[in-house]
């Protein structure tokens, strides 16, 4: 077991004591490297054995530094770090529900623990086996995001169409235990996981508290390409607010508990009942905003302070008049309009247009998963001088729309410049006023 150093910082204590990129990291004070975490775990600590194999011989360094100091290396983890792939069939797997014909990058299912450390992904826990997961309390991983679904275990297998997703409680009992923290997600099915199996999921979880910091309750996303699939219903208005409702007694109930409402439903709960969004203190900290909760609340706030701040002190010059398209989700598209026509400069005209989603099916509503080929039908023949487009409809540090299109092509398309910009209310806020380039 062994890591090829990648890269060595230069002036670090790695460096100092002569070890060298291409070199093999073997072990740290007695334990085997197996991949960033270990790393990262193993030079904390001041006093540090490492033993390195540099193609010719294995050599042994001691070396002494200050807590927390970066050792200096960085390793190669082409191999190591590739993402794990799901072992569950979930009946709701939004990659089973994908077109034919897409790059096959988005047809991968990845279910790895390690990402959901580092970058926050949402993990079943189902592929990890015992040794992985006694490694996982050594190494002190936490917080950790569990997709959890259900916490009866016949129900949660049947979910998964996994034999192995039903020991979910005793291994979060053992995380607790051990002093390890976790954000946890239910994807909501009606009639699947929601009445009294969602109720106790909801007081299993909370009987986790503080370890288990909270929860997110998020409806199921369907696409138009389910054929061969489970039939499984979607949210309404009527349902969505009989969940708000009964979550909101929870909510009061572990205010008064535990100091945290803890749980917390989606956004498109909101949008799909019509109900008022909570207030900004209502989020908390946000701990669920990667889910959806309270992103819209998020943005709002965010203009407001954008909009104290910046337009305060701004010496307008001579008028211009603008017209902006501003494309977005169906679900969102209400809010956005509300915004921007609170906080557009007078002389500009603004659209916000609601996308139909005709390549995944008009199902799904939420900004993020509109595509290049959606936008040019909805957009195309509107006059504007500016398009804004919200960076989550583009894939990450890429110009490509999940249909494969290029930023480029739909700028062609529709004969007019699409602006990027990112999913802040800052942003939205120096787009509308032409205020991109200046200073804060």
């Amino acid at each position: 077991m062994a890591v090829r150093i990648q890269s060595v910082t230069s002036g670090s204590p790695a460096e100092r004591v002569g070890i060298r990129a291409d070199d093999m990291i073997l072990s740290i004070n007695g334990e085997p490297i197996r991949d960033e975490i270990d790393y990262q775990a193993l030079t904390a600590e001041t006093s540090l054995k490492v033993i390195i194999d540099d193609g010719k011989l294995k050599r042994e360094f001691d070396i002494q530094k200050e807590e927390w100091e970066p050792l200096g290396l960085c390793l190669d983890e082409t191999k190591i770090m590739k993402p794990r792939h799901c072992c569950n069939h979930c009946l709701f797997c939004f990659v089973d529900q994908l077109p034919k014909g897409m790059r096959s990058t988005l047809y991968v299912k990845d279910d790895d623990w390690r990402h959901s450390l580092m970058m926050g992904n949402y993990v079943t826990l189902t592929n990890v086996s015992e040794e992985e997961f006694q490694r996982i309390i050594r190494r002190k991983a936490s917080p950790l995001y569990i997709s959890v679904h259900a916490t009866d275990p016949e129900i949660r297998c049947a979910i998964l169409r996994n034999p192995k997703a039903g020991n979910l409680m005793q291994r979060l009992k053992k995380l607790k235990k051990n002093g390890i923290e976790f954000h946890c997600q239910i994807v909501l099915c009606p009639e699947i996981n929601d009445g009294k199996i969602l109720f106790r999921s909801i007081e299993d979880l909370a009987s986790l508290w503080p370890s288990a910091r909270s929860l997110a309750i998020v409806p199921v996303g369907l696409t138009m390409h389910r054929a061969g699939l489970t039939e499984i219903k979607q949210f309404d208005s009527v349902s969505a607010d009989a969940l708000l409702k009964k979550i909101q007694t929870y909510q009061d109930r572990f205010l008064k508990e535990f100091g945290t409402r803890f749980v917390f439903p989606s956004d498109e709960f909101y949008c799909l009942s019509h109900q008022k969004l909570p207030e900004d203190s209502e989020y908390e900290d946000y701990p669920q905003i990667e889910n959806g909760v309270g992103m819209l609340r998020l943005l709002e706030q965010e203009c407001k302070d954008a909009a104290e701040e910046l337009l305060t002190r701004k010496e307008t010059n001579k008028p211009v008049r603008r017209r902006i398209l501003i494309p977005t989700g169906v679900s969102a598209q209400p809010f956005i309009q509300k915004l921007v026509s609170r906080y557009a400069p007078e002389w500009t005209e603004v659209k916000v247009i609601a996308v139909k989603n005709r390549f995944f099916g008009e199902t799904i509503t939420v900004t993020g998963l509109i595509v290049g080929q959606d936008l040019v039908s909805s957009l195309q023949g509107i006059e504007c001088d500016e398009i804004l487009i919200c960076d989550t409809m583009l894939r990450e540090n890429t110009d490509r729309f999940l249909d494969d299109m290029t930023l480029d092509e739909v700028c062609n398309k529709l004969r007019c410049p699409v602006k990027v910009i990112p999913n802040n209310g800052e942003s939205l806020i120096r787009a509308l006023w032409g205020m991109e380039d200046e200073d804060v």
